[in-house]
């Protein structure tokens, strides 16, 4: 099981602005709390115990809320002088884990995988990358991935698709692997590495069918209101 998490709470909601303003988007109110706590009760049930919460935009929000201690799980802050974009964001707060295999997830998602699964398939692979999916139906806000026999095979750009697979932004990644690659420091994660490393490392897909939302836009924010929460009650 790994111990380390990464999350990705940097962003600044733009899309959200109708709804929510001055504050970074992981900290948007979900039934009076912070959407980031509902990814790190999630980490806590996961035995996650150390997270790196890769941040910039209001980051004093953030860390007036959590401190450096959230439900047992002690929160180191990675806190970026400039934006780096997502692969510098990543690459940043790799070198504050102790570990060498870490769980990343994205801070405006949410994604009710079974974690033990999911990291057992990536460490008895001895795999430098793996990644979540889950099946959608009748999709157009995500781009598609394409799987065969558990490996990644290409990124489909966003357009209507009557069923696919999706990237949740859920992952496990090899640290010593991943910083060897030699990125400069500010990159994008989607564009530098997924899409021009699908061919040349060997990315693991987990496939499952979970309970995922995406905040991004308003219309599932205000769905988030009532299904995180009635989430967390039934799995208390």
């Amino acid at each position: 099981m790994l111990k380390e998490a990464i999350i990705l709470a940097g962003g600044q909601g733009t899309r959200l602005r109708s709804v929510i303003s001055d504050i970074p988007k992981p900290m948007a109110p979900i039934h009076n709390e912070p959407f980031l706590s509902y990814l790190l009760r999630q980490c806590a049930r996961n035995g996650i115990n150390h997270v790196i919460l890769s941040v910039g935009f209001k980051y004093e929000v953030i860390q007036a809320r959590y401190a450096d201690h959230f439900l047992g799980i002690k929160i180191t802050y990675a806190i970026e002088d400039e934006q780096l974009g997502t692969g510098g964001g990543i690459q940043y707060a790799l070198s504050y884990c102790e570990s060498n295999d870490i769980v990343i997830l994205n801070g405006d998602s949410y994604f009710d995988i079974n974690f033990s699964v999911f990291t057992e398939l990536h460490l008895s692979n001895k795999s430098k990358f793996t990644m979540a999916l889950k099946p959608m139906n009748n999709f157009d806000r995500y781009g598609s991935v394409v799987q065969e026999n558990g490996i990644v095979q290409a990124f489909n750009e966003k357009e209507f698709c009557k069923s696919g697979l999706i990237n949740t932004g859920i992952y496990c990644i090899s640290k010593e692997d991943f910083l060897c690659i030699g990125f400069t420091r500010k990159f994008s994660f989607e564009q530098d590495f997924l899409s021009q490393f699908v061919n040349q490392w060997k990315f693991l897909a987990h496939v499952e069918d979970a309970f995922f939302i995406d905040i991004g836009i308003p219309e599932d924010y205000q769905s988030a209101q009532k299904s995180l929460p009635e989430l967390f009650k039934e799995t208390s």
